[in-house]
């Protein structure tokens, strides 16, 4: 039976996890529509709705839900009040949000209040910042849960999840790195400006409940990159409040050794991945598709706090530019054989196996806490 699907993305990050899971359900033969928002909708990142656009086969709803300088519960507010418009005029029959974004907790609050069915992705998991506690809210408010690993599964029965609401499918991205990016290394460096053939990626997100020292720290990380001769690859931080301090590091850096890029096209960026010498920064890639590829990664500071446990991750404080260089002079080049745990790159094709299931459709929407044997 053809269902609607209606998927929520607010940022280049979380559609390289939904866009595999809607391109699968939409060869299934179900209807896929996303709604598009959030940074995707702003020029400084890269106006990434285009990619959106270019996914054939679904539809694409815009939806412009912050000005700069915005708080988050403003875009909260204001997420919530135009996705909640969209799905009374169009009915999907379910919601399918990811991980831990402002925008994800627009979604999950709308679906709840509807009673419209929704599916968290990547739920479960712990990362050490607000981020958590968005991700365990949204949890708590949908009704099925697709998580990366058992441990996440775990987690989420702690929650008082039902286990029959619980699938491990791993983590969707992993879907595109495990198999050909489709584009060359030369073709990724001649469409993005890249000079060099010898380089690391860097990925400085700004922490919320930190903003006041993000300039400090993005000093010590790219101030270390910077004295170690090498050249980097830097993609640009999200829009969280404390980004404009990174963005004032950044634009100092020398052009000759640092390629600033707003944003990428995903199979370009996977294909960068597999011939990068590391991974610097706080970025969810280098504690989860770093270690599938085998590049070694520097996770910094408390963004990711727990998340993976990879012997190719390594860490260090926030503002620690001694153990950046020391992590550079060490690891730069040295590859190590592939983690698995975050999935194998099958997590679409488990998505629809789960959503062919007539049991997946008929669940009730009204939840009950599950206790744990023994709680």
């Amino acid at each position: 039976m053809t269902r609607h699907l209606l998927f929520l993305t607010g940022t280049r990050a979380d559609f390289g996890k939904l866009e595999p899971l809607a391109a699968a359900a939409r060869d299934a033969g179900h209807r896929v529509t996303f709604f598009v928002t959030g940074m995707h909708m702003m020029d400084r990142y890269g106006l990434t709705k285009l990619e959106v656009q270019r996914m054939p086969g679904v539809r694409v709803h815009e939806f412009l839900n912050q000005r700069p300088g915005d708080g988050q519960d403003i875009v909260l507010a204001k997420t919530v009040v135009g996705f909640s418009d969209y799905i009374t005029e169009h009915a999907p029959d379910l919601i399918v949000i990811h991980g831990d974004r402002i925008e994800a907790l627009a979604g999950a609050l709308v679906a709840a209040t509807n009673y419209i069915p929704s599916a968290h992705i990547e739920g479960g998991e712990v990362s050490g910042t607000i981020d958590e506690v968005f991700r365990h809210c949204n949890t708590k408010l949908a009704t099925h849960h697709f998580v990366s690993s058992d441990a996440a599964a775990r987690r989420v029965m702690t929650l008082g999840e039902p286990p029959e609401t619980i699938h491990v499918i791993g983590s969707p991205e992993l879907d595109f790195h495990a198999g050909p990016s489709g584009v060359s290394l030369d073709e990724v460096r001649a469409r993005y400006d890249i000079p060099f053939a010898d380089y690391g990626i860097a990925v400085f997100h700004p922490v919320t409940s930190e903003q006041a020292t993000m300039g400090t720290q993005a000093e010590a990380v790219f101030g270390a990159l910077e004295r170690s001769g090498r050249n980097f690859v830097v993609i640009a931080p999200n829009n969280d409040p404390g980004s404009e301090a990174i963005f004032a590091v950044l634009d100092g850096l020398p052009k000759d050794r640092f390629r600033l890029i707003p944003s990428m096209r995903f199979a370009h960026f996977s294909e960068l991945m597999k011939h990068a010498a590391c991974m610097v920064g706080n970025s969810s890639a280098g504690v989860r598709e770093a270690p599938f590829l085998g590049l070694p990664s520097l996770d910094i500071g408390t963004r990711q706090t727990n998340r993976a446990m990879a012997a190719s991750v390594a860490f260090a404080a926030a503002g620690d530019g001694a153990a950046v260089a020391q992590f550079l002079t060490d690891c730069w080049g040295n590859r190590h054989a592939p983690d698995t745990g975050f999935g194998v790159g099958h997590a679409a094709e488990r998505f629809v196996q789960t959503l062919a299931s007539p049991e997946f459709w008929t669940q009730g929407l009204q939840k009950a806490f599950r206790d744990q044997p023994g709680g």
